[in-house]
């Protein structure tokens, strides 16, 4: 890996998006939204039906990179000492010891995550808010790259819990992945003709890249402009007919963040509208409440968001 000591964080992005493209055919556009939210420091929520390549996408990009990545398939019966980890009492030292969980990774996948109960997903809140945890009464810090993918199935119903509002406002995006074109599906029936492509990543940047990347993201322009039209943006699905709760202010930050991250991937150095409009449904969207009789009636969160974004005038 010495010889990408040097990269440039847009070679960095590069790599990685080339990585993954292998894998995932016909996915530019998810790519590019998951390496916003991972360039920014947020975490990703992937929800869409089986079979689309949710759990393929957050492996490729684990693998992609040269540092920690662990899996946690989510069940009914999963406690959150599974996530956290343990104590446990040493007979031959005479004391307890941590048995760290595998939250204490570089990137964590969180498979299904609407599987388990309410009391398990609470385990994640602190994690993903503060970078630390709590467990035998002390505060544990995180790794400092610590991503989360978390992936959940929109049409089950047996057996899974809904995210909490509070634990929804934790992920800086969340979309979908849809199924790709038939040029496309033929490609990856071509690809897993013999094994799976996966198999055969591996990483192609470390994590001192990942660094750098994070790092020349938080350098990104944003103007005030550009600020007070995020607000407004956000602010407007506080009012928004049939919402019952509107994005809070950290959908304002997610949104800042990762249009910073798109700039980037784009070789600019300032955010533009278009970015901030690219990113704005998968950032707000999965925040919103809206009232059933609206949902009823034909409304989406994205459906508003969008209505918003027609609305507002574009800075120039």
């Amino acid at each position: 890996m010495s010889e990408n000591n040097n990269l440039t964080a847009i070679e960095v992005y590069k790599k990685i998006f080339h990585n993954i493209e292998k894998v995932m055919k016909g996915q530019s556009k998810a790519i590019r939204l998951i390496l916003s939210g991972f360039a920014s420091g947020g975490h990703i929520l992937l929800e869409d039906y089986p079979g689309t390549g949710k759990t393929t996408l957050a492996k490729t990009l684990a693998l992609s990179i040269d540092t920690g990545f662990k899996r946690i398939q989510f069940t009914p019966d999963l406690l959150p000492s599974d996530i956290l980890g343990v104590s446990i009492y040493d007979q031959k030292e005479k004391e307890f010891k941590l048995h760290k969980g595998p939250i204490f990774t570089n990137i964590l996948l969180a498979d299904e995550i609407n599987r388990a109960s309410p009391r398990t997903q609470s385990a994640l809140l602190e994690a993903m808010a503060e970078g630390q945890v709590s467990i035998d009464g002390r505060l544990l810090k995180l790794e400092e790259l610590f991503f989360v993918i978390a992936t959940q199935n929109p049409v089950e119903s047996r057996g899974t819990y809904p995210l909490p509002e509070a634990q929804m406002d934790r992920f800086a995006l969340q979309f979908d992945l849809g199924y790709v074109d038939a040029k496309d599906e033929v490609s990856v029936l071509t690809a897993q003709n013999n094994t799976h492509p996966v198999d055969s990543i591996t990483s192609c940047v470390s994590i001192d890249n990942v660094y750098k990347l994070i790092e020349d993201v938080k350098n990104i322009y944003i103007s005030e402009e550009l600020k007070y039209y995020i607000v407004e943006i956000v602010n407007s699905t506080r009012s928004a007919q049939g919402v019952l709760l509107g994005a809070s202010p950290r959908a304002s930050l997610s949104l800042m963040k990762t249009a910073k991250a798109l700039a980037l991937f784009d070789g600019q150095t300032f955010v533009t509208p278009d970015h901030i409009q690219e990113l704005a449904v998968s950032v707000i969207a999965h925040r919103l409440v809206v009232d059933p009789q609206a949902i009823f009636s034909g409304q989406t969160p994205q459906g508003i968001v969008e209505d918003i974004l027609k609305r507002i005038k574009v800075p120039v």
